[in-house]
């Protein structure tokens, strides 16, 4: 997960030249200066906090790349409480976004990054609960492959290979009506038949999701669909018909899906979620397009710089997270018409509204609104 900085208005011309292009609309203005004025305070990067993983996903990078065999766990926790105070007093990082392995079997290293920095999101595959107390101010971000009996296909397999079944209902069962969790939810041409299914129970657990794109990590094409047009017909219609429950905007779907805008297509050349401190970015860093400042990405020996907040294998990426990064961060691309700014300023408040600690509001369902 990445997290992005509005670009600052804060000259009058600036300020008028926005107020004129949303038409004078002072609400319009009022929700974006609260996206600027918010994401001022946030400077995150992101840590692999362990190696460990108590399932092994089919096609998860980590484990295809074999993240867990280049560095060993730094397990001191006096050492790691010493990393992440410099990292917040000397890199200014006011956010940690946790991931591994898998965070939540090492509730002791979460502790360390909830007592030193202000924001904290942790991934977690949803086998194993992260506690309420202690823990109140923590986001958490589910994983979700596939959708219905596919999730279980391509999640539910133990470290030794052996298959179980009822992944997803032990992670709804974890954090039913959890207000720190959100599904991130990867969807697949495979999985067209359960997305509304999913999104219902998702909805009825008292919990929300943001649609991800699943790569297949363990084909020689991870990106390959041979039914793009239908997946993302079916993921626009269940946004539609859930609105209050899948986060993800119109905008953000067809981009994730195709990796393309009308301005340009996501790619290592523009994507901004990398390590801004490794070497073999210094051409990337200068070719003009944005990164998120002070972004870095280390590994579980809190020592090794990894290349990005993914796998690296950058032909093969549409991560998420990523991919709205990219979008936030070109909010120069939306400045054509007041439309496309509203689609900014939505891209924005999905974004933020998938954590708990950030005060941007989320639409709440009305339940006697609820489609069935």
């Amino acid at each position: 997960m990445t997290v992005v900085t509005a670009e600052t208005v804060s000259t009058p011309s600036r300020r008028n030249a926005l107020l004129s292009l949303l038409g004078n609309d002072q609400d319009l203005y009022r929700r974006f200066c609260r996206i600027r004025d918010f994401s001022r305070k946030v400077r995150a990067s992101e840590y692999h906090i362990t190696n460990a993983c108590n399932i092994r996903c089919k096609g998860c990078w980590f484990f295809v790349h074999e993240f867990d065999k280049k560095t060993r766990d730094l397990k001191d926790i006096a050492a790691i409480r010493d990393f992440v105070r410099r990292q917040r007093d000397e890199q200014g990082i006011t956010a940690g976004i946790l991931i591994g392995g898998e965070p939540a079997v090492v509730p002791d290293r979460v502790s360390v990054f909830v007592e030193e920095l202000d924001y904290v999101t942790i991934s977690t595959n949803g086998l194993k609960k992260l506690p309420m107390e202690g823990f109140e101010r923590v986001s958490v971000l589910i994983s979700l492959f596939g959708g219905g009996r596919l999730d279980d296909e391509l999640r539910a397999i133990k470290p030794s290979g052996k298959r179980f079944s009822g992944l997803f209902d032990t992670a709804l069962s974890h954090y039913r009506n959890d207000p720190r969790a959100r599904f991130i939810y990867a969807i697949t041409e495979d999985g067209i038949p359960y997305i509304e299914e999913t999104v219902r129970r998702i909805r009825d657990n008292g919990n929300r999701t943001t649609f991800n794109f699943y790569s297949k990590y363990d084909t020689s094409d991870p990106l390959r669909q041979e039914h793009e047009k239908r997946l993302m017909e079916e993921a626009l219609r269940v946004k539609e018909k859930y609105p209050d429950t899948v986060l993800s905007t119109p905008f953000y779907i067809r981009a994730m899906i195709t990796g393309k805008t009308k301005w340009g297509s996501f790619g290592y050349d523009v994507c901004p979620s990398l390590s801004t401190a490794h070497p073999q970015h210094a051409e990337r860093v200068a070719n003009g397009n944005p990164v998120l400042p002070g972004f870095n990405v280390y590994a579980a020996d809190f020592e090794t710089l990894n290349f990005c907040c993914t796998s690296g294998h950058c032909e093969d990426c549409r991560d998420s997270q990523a991919v709205m990064s990219w979008l936030l961060v070109n909010m120069g691309k939306f400045r054509n018409s007041r439309e496309d700014m509203i689609d900014w300023i939505e891209l924005a408040e999905s974004y933020w509204s998938q954590f708990i600690w950030s005060p941007v509001p989320e639409r709440r369902p009305d339940p006697a609104a609820i489609a069935v």
